[in-house]
């Protein structure tokens, strides 16, 4: 990427998208996206100035919609706007409708996806440590041997030994979740765990060659739950947006810091909630005789 350094405005120093991208590169480091990602900036242009930041989940219609009304300069969010290429920019369409909002209110959007999830220190750590599991290795093949703990998921131990019902009850607890669901006997002893943030359910072999017990992410297919049933071992699954809104604090308050010296306001989005509510239904008898 073309860095752009800082422009003169008017005799100050503005600080432009390029500037709080090299930033976030520091973080998450484009190099350690999987190749069928699409990190990086979504939208708008690298001299563009920014003087104030949101950082949300998803870039969605009305994350996207509030931001240009409070004149928000750079949307950092986790998931991309773009996966694959578009034919058309249709503006009656939600993400043409987006694209067409950020260019008008000169909004730009980046995104830091498994580059963020495979980076040292990045969301699988962030996890590991709002879960109290000690990391010792990645869960999935590092990308760069060089990189420390550079890789998709982790695996650690736990502090103390708990059966897999009470070590999802406090899973729920730490990640203020209403519910998780378990795969496995209940009762099972868990002293190391494997963990994925996001749709960890293709490392599903990579846990089972593992000694973990325990694998928590946020996706697991019905096959996947099965071969780990099989194999007498557990999982949790607490959901993909539960696993990764932790996201929004932790990259908020890293930018903050970084930018704190040249007057970026920095503000973590609260408007999002999980696509998925729950509908518990009463169980009613029914009598097959008639």
């Amino acid at each position: 990427m073309r860095w752009c350094r800082n422009v003169e405005r008017k005799g100050k120093r503005v600080t432009t998208v390029a500037e709080v991208i090299r930033h976030l590169e520091t973080m998450a480091p484009g190099e350690l996206a999987e190749q069928w990602d699409n990190c990086g900036l979504q939208v708008g242009a690298l001299d563009w100035p920014v003087r104030r930041v949101w950082v949300s989940l998803d870039p969605l219609p009305e994350v996207v919609s509030v931001a240009c009304r409070n004149q928000v300069d750079l949307l950092v969010t986790h998931h991309p706007l773009i996966f694959k290429p578009l034919r058309q920019i249709d503006a009656a369409a939600p993400v043409g409708r987006i694209i067409a909002d950020a260019l008008k209110a000169r909004l730009a959007i980046y995104s830091a996806h498994t580059s963020y999830d495979s980076a040292p220190d990045g969301l699988n750590d962030v996890l590991a440590r709002r879960l109290d599991v000690a990391t010792t290795r990645v869960l999935g093949s590092a990308l760069l041997p060089s990189a420390s703990l550079a890789g998709l998921g982790r695996i650690g131990g736990l502090a103390r030994p708990m059966a897999l019902e009470d070590l999802a009850r406090d899973v729920c607890r730490r990640l203020g979740l209403d519910e998780a669901r378990l795969v496995g006997n209940p009762r099972l002893t868990v002293h190391e765990v494997a963990l994925c943030s996001g749709s960890g359910g293709s490392l599903t072999p990579d846990f089972l060659a593992s000694s973990a017990q325990v694998y928590i992410t946020g996706e697991i297919h019905y096959h996947q739950a099965r071969d780990i049933a099989a194999a007498q071992r557990g999982a949790i699954d607490i959901g993909h947006f539960g696993s990764e809104r932790i996201m929004i604090g932790d990259v908020a308050e890293r930018l903050k810091r970084k930018l704190a010296a040249e007057g970026v306001e920095v503000t973590a989005c609260e408007l999002e909630k999980d696509a998925f509510t729950s509908l518990r239904v009463p169980i009613i008898a029914v009598d097959e005789r008639q």
